[in-house]
C-alpha cells in the first residue's frame, strides 16, 4: 500500500490516511473583481470637481487681476483662470483616484486631456460663431432687397445706396468656375487615387509625394501657373474657363489625397471575393470599390471645393474683374464673390461695406447648399439604408412576395420547412440493386 501525503495547513490536523490519499492545501480566497467605472457617464464626484476647479480658477484670477497682481486684460484673465483651472482639476482627480486605490497617474493624464481637447473644441466652436455673426450683424441690411440678388454692379456707383446694385455678376462668375474646377478635378483625381491604391509602385510612390507637396501649393502659384501657360504661351484671353483651370490646379491634390486615403479603408476582403468571382480588375473597382467608397468621396470633393471657391488671387489673375454680368466662360473677365468682396471692401463708402458683407454671407450659403447637395449624392456606406430607402426595401419585398403567391410559388414558411424535415428519415435504407 503506497500512500501519498502533502503537507497540511498548520491550522488543520490532518485526516487520518486511508488507502492512497492525496491531501491538497486549502486554496486562498480569491480577490472581488474590480469594479469598472463607465468612462461615458458622468458621476457626481466628476460634476463636482469640474465645477470646484472652475469656480477656484475664476476667484483666484479675480484676486490676482483686482487685488493682488498688477494684471490686466481680458485675455490674460482668461488664460490665467484656465491654467488654475487645470491645475486644480488635476489635483482633485489626483485625489479621487488615490482614495478609490487605482493608480492616479493615468486618471489625471486622461481627464487633463479631456479638458483640454474639449477646451480647443469650445474654443473653435465661439471663433467659428464669432466670424459667422460678426458676418450676419454687418450684412444683414443687404439681404431683404431683391435688387442684390438680380443686378450687377454695372449701373451702380460708390455712392449710389444698397438698393443699386448687386451680385448676380458675382454668383454666376462663380457657380460656372467651381463647376469647370470640378468637371477637371473629379475624374482626374478619383482616377489618380484608384492608380495610386491598384498600380503600386515606384512611379506611383513618385506620384505620391507630388501630390503631399501640392497640397501645400499657395494659391499665388497656381494662378501664375496657369497665366503663364494658358494666357501667354497659348494665347488664349483671360476668361472663366482660364480660373477654373487655376482652381482645378488647387483642388486636385486636396481630390487625391482625400480619396487615396479613403479608398484605402475598403476592406481588401471585397476586393478579394470579386477577383475570385473571376471579375477583372476595371470591373472591380468600377462596381465594388468605387460604389463601397462613394460617401468618403463625397467628403473629398467637399474639402477640394471649400479649397478652391474661396480664393481670389488666381481669379483676379486670370478672369479679371469686371462689374457686368457675362456668363461666356471662353471670352471675356469674369467676377467672383471672393473677388466682389474684396472689391468692395475696399471702398471707405458704408453702403459698399455692407454689400460686401452680404456679398460674404451669400458665398456662405452657396458653400452650405454645395455642400449638401455633396452629401445628399454621396449617400450613406454599402448596406447603410437610409429610412426611405428602407421602405422602398420593403415595398419590393412585398411586391415580389405577392407575384410568387399569385404564381403559386410563394416560398414556404420556415415552420413548414422544419416539420417537413422533421419528417425525412434521417438515413433511408440502401436498395439493392441487380
Amino acid at each position: 500500500m503506497t500512500t501519498t501525503l502533502d503537507k497540511p495547513p498548520a491550522d488543520k490536523p490532518s485526516a487520518p490516511a486511508t488507502g492512497t490519499t492525496t491531501l491538497v492545501p486549502r486554496p486562498e480566497p480569491l480577490e472581488e473583481p474590480e469594479e469598472h467605472r463607465r468612462v461615458g457617464r458622468l458621476r457626481r464626484e466628476d460634476a463636482l470637481a469640474l465645477g470646484g476647479a472652475a469656480a477656484t480658477g475664476l476667484s483666484l484670477a479675480f484676486l490676482l487681476f483686482g487685488r493682488l497682481a498688477p494684471l490686466s486684460g481680458a485675455l490674460g484673465f482668461v488664460v490665467v483662470a484656465h491654467l488654475i483651472f487645470l491645475l486644480v482639476y488635476a489635483i482633485l482627480v489626483w485625489m479621487d483616484a488615490s482614495a478609490d486605490g487605482s493608480k492616479a497617474g493615468p486618471v489625471v493624464r486622461d481627464r487633463l486631456l479631456t479638458v483640454v481637447l474639449s477646451s480647443v473644441a469650445v474654443l473653435l466652436f465661439c471663433a467659428l460663431v464669432l466670424v459667422v455673426g460678426f458676418t450676419v450683424l454687418r450684412g444683414w441690411h443687404a439681404l431683404p432687397h431683391g435688387s442684390f440678388y438680380a443686378q450687377d454692379m454695372q449701373a451702380a456707383g460708390p455712392l449710389d445706396p444698397i438698393t443699386v446694385g448687386g451680385v448676380q455678376h458675382a454668383v454666376a462668375g462663380t457657380l460656372i468656375q467651381i463647376a469647370i474646377a470640378l468637371a477637371v478635378s473629379i475624374p482626374l483625381g478619383i482616377a489618380c487615387a484608384v492608380y495610386l491604391g491598384q498600380v503600386p509602385g515606384k512611379f506611383s510612390r513618385f506620384v505620391r509625394t507630388i501630390v503631399e507637396a501640392m497640397t501645400a501649393l499657395p494659391s499665388i502659384v497656381a494662378g501664375l501657373f496657369i497665366y503663364a501657360s494658358w494666357i501667354l504661351m497659348l494665347g488664349f484671353e483671360k476668361s472663366g474657363l482660364a480660373a477654373g483651370l487655376a482652381l482645378s490646379v488647387m483642388m486636385l491634390p486636396i481630390v487625391i489625397r482625400a480619396s487615396d486615403v479613403v479608398l484605402r479603408l475598403v476592406p481588401g476582403t471585397l476586393t478579394e471575393a470579386a477577383e475570385a468571382l473571376g471579375a477583372p480588375r476595371w470591373r472591380t473597382v468600377w462596381h465594388v470599390i468605387l460604389p463601397s467608397a462613394r460617401p468618403g468621396l463625397a467628403t473629398a470633393v467637399i474639402l477640394g471645393t471649400a479649397r478652391g471657391i474661396g480664393e481670389t488671387s488666381p481669379v483676379l489673375l486670370t478672369a479679371g474683374a469686371t462689374a457686368a454680368l457675362n456668363v461666356n466662360p471662353t471670352h471675356g473677365p469674369m467676377m467672383s464673390l471672393p473677388l466682389a468682396v474684396f472689391t468692395f471692401v475696399r471702398s471707405p463708402q458704408p453702403a459698399m461695406v455692407t454689400r460686401a458683407f452680404g456679398t460674404a454671407l451669400v458665398l456662405l450659403t452657396l458653400v452650405l447648399l454645395l455642400f449638401t447637395l455633396a452629401r445628399t449624392l454621396g449617400g450613406r456606406g454599402p448596406g447603410r439604408l437610409s429610412p426611405r430607402q428602407a421602405r422602398r426595401a420593403d415595398r419590393r419585398s412585398q411586391r415580389d412576395l405577392d407575384r410568387f403567391e399569385s404564381a403559386g410559388t410563394a416560398p414556404a414558411p420556415a415552420a413548414d420547412l422544419a416539420d417537413a424535415t422533421d419528417k425525412t428519415p434521417p438515413n433511408p435504407a440502401p436498395t439493392e440493386v441487380d
